[in-house]
């Protein structure tokens, strides 16, 4: 199946050098790979400078001198030694050898570990400061980056190296953060960095669960509180087995590509995609990786202990006097219960909002002197616990903001073409929760190219999620996507992209952007839900409607509340968010995010199932507005039409230098791209540009066939024979012998170099040599013109002559 980040399909696989497909436009005809990189003048310039240039240059005694002129030999590189403090851990994961190693480099850092998996390593550091930032989170940063050297390339991009992380680094980034962020222990808010890097690539195994495993294993072996160990791994399943870090290879066979992120009792993150797999299946490739990882968390417990590392101390978050807190809650607990009692989002906020500054206003007038910065601190901190308290005791008891059940889903509103002008359009509103969606088509031309270790990858489906701050009413400059756009963005895409047509069926490039226009919870879900319905508004002819929805849990000692369709407050304050995509049939896509400590395989059961449910009520409100893709792509969008050529043939249709080409486009105003295989993909709004760029291309690689005749043009005189050209570059030779029935002394007495001639083709040999007739195809000629003209039996009057279709 397609990869679990986007980044490869069944037509996108990494590997090998770009596509080598003519594009139609100049800057995309590739170099000539014969040309030399140099002039041969360049090169001699060179030698010539080398052979200027001293044996042995000046300067001070035994410095800047050969090895072999300083002591006679040369000198060995460093071997390198094991210190006291390296240690190096090895366990059997899947099909590879997963090695942890301690204490050879990156020393200074807090902690440092180089993880590897066949031939892919990572070196990740943890550093985590001494000193606490006044703010009440955990102020960690995670980046995950993949040096090209590790796969022996050099950056295409102007300055030669790396630049800001990409899409698929930016995705790893996250999937380490949210592993590893639930787990550092509360009131630690010392500013926190892990980076992870790959330096080492090999092609069949990713580094980005190894980055999981990596970045626990660096702060386990460092006396940073954390509360691992936890570990990545990646389950896909291969004819029906589940396989531990399956290769790329396994991957694209898969029908599952999960990550999942675990420590020893429960599963701590997930993301994925999946064919529509059901909530069975799911559950057990989740029960399958966590069982398949837990070696991966010995190695790194017998590292910790073999070091001796201890946790360091360090100051925790200011304990609250207990007085305040009964003196806030007298002042505060009835505005918060009434509060949570509204059901819209806006005048929930504006009466929680009065009631935590009405009740900060009395505890001033009642402490007098005694009321500081710091006690206004603290009070507002109880403001926020007693919501908390709150929220979570009314959802374990049976409630919900806003009085609905727990299972309950908000009202659902679709609509579809809002937007005339686009390709395909939707709006899709779930309760306080609005989505605008847009498809667009294009043509290859419009695929997203992205550099990775594997080379450059093409990727023909995109999904974009824009969250603008007047979505929840605040003002904030507008900037690029952040790291949850892009990973919202790719939750959603991951869900669509499975349910796309393969391009053999549907050669467009596919852009979905979806805009948020309100939120109150799970607005990536409706991405999911609005870009179904955009892409069958485009007429995508998708395999099957996808919804998604997103899932809460709300975990109080054994009470457990699990919820459907989340509001932004229980994303918040809640212990889980749940998000579950699918057809009717299965799964396509699945994110959890957690803050406690880990979930345990039967409540994750419990979530898929009422997620399933949910999911099915969705598509059932969708399909009452659209029930399937239109029969007809928007008027609007470019007309591709696809045909197949020899590949001998493409050289034809270039032309040197890409002349042909050029000249088809600017005569038809059609795009055209071909690719090795010899598919030519021609694309226009205006279908006769189309034709005639049909027609052109099918003139210039047209076949000769044995027994047809042909008007050709005399191109070169021999004594043996005429050369023929048939049609643009297809030539034949009529031998002299075959020019008439009659004897012919000299070639030039019958033919001349320009004349047209007709011909008839007599054979092509194993080598694609033609050999033609004149005399054949003259008296065929004449035999078709003669029973023209005979009148049939019976018939008085002759009939007129028709003309000659082969003329």
């Amino acid at each position: 199946m397609a990869g679990g980040f986007g980044f490869r399909s069944k037509r996108l696989t990494p590997g090998g050098p770009p596509r080598s497909g003519i594009k139609s436009s100049a800057a995309s005809l590739r170099r000539d790979p014969r040309r030399p990189l140099c002039s041969q003048a360049a090169v001699a310039r060179f030698r010539l400078s080398q052979a200027r240039r001293p044996l042995i240059t000046q300067g001070p005694p035994g410095r800047g001198l050969p090895s072999r002129v300083r002591g006679g030999t040369r000198r060995r590189r460093p071997s390198g030694s094991k210190g006291k403090d390296m240690l190096k851990k090895s366990v059997k994961i899947g099909d590879s050898e997963l090695s942890i190693e301690v204490g050879r480099l990156a020393k200074q850092a807090d902690g440092a570990v180089v993880v590897r998996y066949g031939d892919t390593m990572l070196l990740v550091t943890a550093v985590s400061a001494r000193e606490k930032k006044d703010v009440d989170f955990l102020p960690l940063t995670v980046e995950y980056q993949e040096k090209l050297y590790s796969a022996g390339r050099i950056p295409g991009s102007y300055f030669k190296r790396e630049g800001r992380l990409t899409e698929k680094e930016t995705l790893a980034s996250r999937l380490v953060d949210r592993s590893c962020r639930p787990l550092f222990p509360d009131g630690y808010a010392y500013e926190t960095q892990i980076i992870a890097s790959v330096v080492s690539a090999e092609p069949e195994n990713e580094g980005d669960i190894h980055g999981i495993t990596g970045a626990s294993a660096a702060l386990w072996v460092s006396d940073i509180p954390f509360n691992g160990p936890i570990a990545g791994i990646r389950v896909g399943r291969v004819d029906g087995k589940f396989v531990a870090n399956p290769t790329l290879k396994q991957r694209e066979q898969s029908d599952i590509d999960l990550v999942m992120a675990v420590s020893r009792e429960a599963i701590v993150m997930v993301e994925g995609g999946a064919e529509e797999v059901s909530e069975a299946d799911m559950v057990a490739a989740l029960e399958f990786g966590k069982q398949a990882v837990q070696p991966a968390l010995d190695i790194q417990d017998e590292l910790r202990r073999e070091l001796g590392k201890t946790v360091r101390s360090y100051e925790k978050l200011a304990s609250i006097d207990e007085g305040l807190k009964a003196k806030v809650r007298e002042l505060a607990w009835d505005g918060i219960v009434k509060g949570y009692g509204i059901k819209e989002k806006a005048a929930r906020y504006e009466s929680l909002g009065k009631a935590k500054k009405e009740a900060i206003a009395k505890l001033k007038e009642q402490l007098g002197d005694a009321y500081t910065p710091a006690v206004e601190k603290h009070a507002k901190q109880v403001v926020e616990d007693l919501k908390y308290e709150h929220m979570r005791q009314l959802t374990v008891d049976g409630g919900r903001i806003g009085a609905r059940g727990h299972a309950e889903v908000r009202s659902i509103t679709c609509e579809v073409g809002v937007l005339p002008r686009t390709h395909g359009s939707a709006v899709f509103t779930r309760g306080e929760t609005q989505a605008l969606v847009v498809t667009t088509l294009g043509t290859s031309e419009d695929e997203q190219r992205l550099e990775l270790l594997g080379g450059m990858v093409f990727k023909r489906f995109m999904l974009h999620y824009n969250f603008p701050p007047f979505s929840v009413n605040e003002t904030k400059p507008l900037r690029g996507p952040g790291r949850r756009e892009v990973g919202h963005g790719a939750l959603a895409e991951r869900a669509l992209r499975n349910m796309a047509p393969k391009s053999d069926s549907f050669p467009y490039t596919i852009r979905v952007v979806s805009d948020i226009l309100e939120s109150n919870g799970s607005s990536s879900m409706a991405s999911v839900c609005g870009g179904t319905l955009a892409l069958m508004d485009a007429g995508v002819p998708i395999k099957a409607p996808v919804a998604g929805i997103a899932m809460g849990l709300v975990k109080e000692g054994d009470k457990v509340a699990i919820l459907s369709d989340i509001l932004g407050d229980e994303d918040h304050l809640g212990d889980m968010d749940f998000k579950v995509c699918g057809t009717s049939k299965g799964i396509t896509s699945i994110q959890m995010d957690i803050k406690i400590t880990g979930l345990t395989t039967e409540i994750m059961s419990r979530a898929l199932e009422q997620a399933r449910q949910g999911r099915i009520h969705i598509l059932g409100e969708m399909l009452k507005t659209m029930a399937e893709p239109r029969k007809e792509i928007s008027q609007y969008a470019p007309r591709i039409t696809t045909i197949q050529i020899r590949p001998e043939y493409i050289k034809n249709v270039i032309g040197p230098g890409g002349k042909v080409i050029k000249d088809i486009i600017a005569r038809t105003g059609a795009a055209i791209n071909i690719e090795d295989s010899g598919r030519v993909d021609i694309a226009s709004a205006n279908s006769d540009s189309v034709k005639s760029a049909i027609a052109m291309i099918q003139a210039l690689t047209r076949e000769a066939e044995i027994g047809k005749i042909y008007t050709g043009t005399v191109r070169k005189i021999a004594e043996f024979g005429a050369f023929v050209e048939l049609f643009p570059g297809t030539d034949g030779l009529i031998h002299i012998s075959e020019l008439s029935d009659k004897r012919v002394k000299s070639v030039s007495d019958v033919l001349k170099e320009g004349d047209e001639v007709l011909v008839k083709v007599v054979s092509i040999d194993k080598t694609g040599k033609i050999r033609l007739s004149r005399k054949e195809a003259m008296a065929e000629r004449a035999a078709a013109q003669q029973q023209q003209q005979t009148p049939p039996p019976g018939d008085g009057a002759p009939s007129a002559t028709q003309p000659d279709a082969k003329a």
